[in-house]
């Protein structure tokens, strides 16, 4: 039954919940934000402090003898590998008289094919005119580079046929010897040899013919290359704008940024494992959640609802200790000065019903080192715990962060509400509170949760956990201070399961 209920309860649980991913990002909007700004600053920066240099364009036509309507832009991509070649290079910079290196001037231009036969220079210089002078020399050097290539080919092929044809033509005139004048109705007897050599003649002359009209169209496509290559937009510089450069920039600074605060801030809250949700925050600890206050007083149309809400939780936990001789504490978790505010009006509230003194074992000097106003109850440090008189009400405020002596809680209550900060503890670091608390005997009657997530619509209550909840109240009888006092807390999430659950849950 055990097994069964935890597998179960691990098939329930994702493995990454994305409500609360959403909410732990949404909350760290800070950090993505900065970076988002950063992003934007950067690009701007880069924009205005690294212009692009002058840049010239041009744009040439390529013809190519072996252009076929289904090419794929091989062609093209051979001949923008062909521009970038130290021989169309060392061209360009003899036509200009320069001493540069090719090597270094192919690091200053590119090329694009933009169509099968329509390929973009773009050249780089310290001018615009450097830049445009450039651009024409490298585009005329190109050309005619491709148009001694295509001619090459073109004669190279030509010369081709006509060596075959020679070769036709002199076995053709070795044909006509062996026929002479001899016909077959000559010699009867040769009449076939004549007559396969005959055949063999005509075939030849066919043969020569056709080599004849090859090499003529291979050279006549030559001018038709070397027409169709050429300049069809003429070097021109890039003009730069430097308003649209800094938008630009800046956009793609600012989308970066934001990726990249993002991931970050999901990263942390996924590695960081801090519950933001009342729910989760419920579990762990084991009680559920009574009153949600803001970390700082907000706006002025904010201040009114705030005040409200913290006088329906002094109303609330006045209600709770009203008519009990148990100590109760206001333990934080990130949020003391929230603690102190709570304690303070909840200890002004009980001073009608008799005198009330205020325990602070808060870190640091906080309610015993503040100036005391008129009608403000007693505050002493922790240290003067003991000296509280016993017919006095006690409320103590200590803290439940890292390096916590767990053993002195129990002084300062037998019972506790937490005042917790949405986001500030780990979730292993909620079970270890809750686990201590529950080892010391002092039950949870509530959390208090601050800087809640305004648009968390998840539930705070443990409805299993009525014997330890405000709710529940009134069924519990009251107990003075003593030793070996009941137990009463509810086991939160990480408590393991006793053997007697089985048999009940039978």
């Amino acid at each position: 039954m055990t097994t069964n209920t935890t597998a179960e309860s691990s098939a329930a649980t994702p493995l990454i919940d994305l409500q609360a991913l959403v909410v732990a990002v949404r909350r760290r909007r800070r950090l993505w934000c900065a970076m988002a700004l950063l992003g934007l600053l950067v690009g701007a920066a880069v924009a205005v402090l690294m212009p692009p240099p002058p840049t010239a364009v041009t744009e040439v036509l390529v013809a190519h003898a072996e252009d076929q309507p289904n090419d794929t832009g091989t062609l093209i991509r051979t001949d923008v590998q062909l521009l970038r070649t130290t021989r169309i290079a060392d061209q360009a910079l003899k036509s200009l008289g320069s001493a540069e290196r090719p090597e270094d001037f192919m690091r200053d231009y590119r090329g694009a094919g933009l169509t099968n036969n329509l390929l973009q220079i773009t050249v780089t210089g310290d001018s615009d005119a450097q830049a445009v002078a450039r651009a024409k020399a490298l585009a005329d050097a190109f050309v005619a580079d491709h148009v001694r290539r295509m001619r090459q080919t073109a004669q190279a092929e030509a010369q081709a046929l006509l060596d075959q044809r020679d070769r036709m033509r002199n076995e053709l005139a070795q044909v006509n010897k062996e026929i002479g004048d001899r016909s077959p109705d000559s010699d009867p007897k040769a009449a076939a040899s004549i007559e396969s050599l005959f055949a063999r003649r005509a075939e030849l002359n066919s043969r020569i013919s056709d080599f004849d009209e090859r090499a003529a169209e291979a050279r006549t496509g030559t001018p038709q290359v070397v027409a169709g290559t050429q300049i069809v937009d003429a070097p021109r510089a890039v003009p730069h704008s430097l308003p649209k450069a800094l938008a630009t920039d800046a956009g793609i600074g600012l989308v970066l940024g934001l990726v990249l605060g993002l991931s970050l801030a999901a990263v942390g809250a996924v590695v960081a494992d801090r519950p933001v949700l009342r729910r989760d925050i419920a579990a762990h600890l084991g009680a559920s959640v009574i009153a949600e206050l803001p970390r700082r007083s907000g706006r002025r149309w904010q201040r009114r609802r705030t005040r409200v809400t913290r006088e329906r939780l002094t109303a609330t936990l006045v209600r709770a200790t009203r008519g009990s001789d148990e100590a109760v504490s206001l333990l934080e978790l990130g949020c003391a000065r929230s603690a102190s505010v709570i304690a303070l009006d909840l200890a002004r509230a009980m001073t009608a019903e008799g005198p009330v003194t205020v325990v602070d074992a808060l870190p640091g000097l906080n309610l015993a080192g503040r100036r005391r106003k008129p009608g403000d109850p007693a505050v002493v440090g922790g240290e003067r715990a003991a000296t509280v008189p016993a017919q006095e009400r006690r409320i103590g405020v200590g803290s439940v962060t890292p390096g916590t002596a767990w053993t002195d809680l129990q002084y300062l209550g037998t019972q506790t509400v937490l005042v917790v900060r949405a986001g500030h503890g780990s979730a292993a670091w909620l079970h270890t509170v809750a686990r201590q608390l529950a080892d010391q005997r002092i039950p949870v009657i509530g959390v208090v949760l601050i800087d809640p997530d305004p648009r968390d619509r998840t539930d705070g209550t443990l409805w299993d956990g009525v014997h330890t909840a405000l709710r529940g109240r009134a069924g519990r009888l009251p107990r003075p201070n003593g030793a070996n006092p009941p137990r009463t807390e509810r086991q939160p999430i990480w408590a393991a399961r006793v053997p007697g659950d089985d048999q009940e849950a039978r």
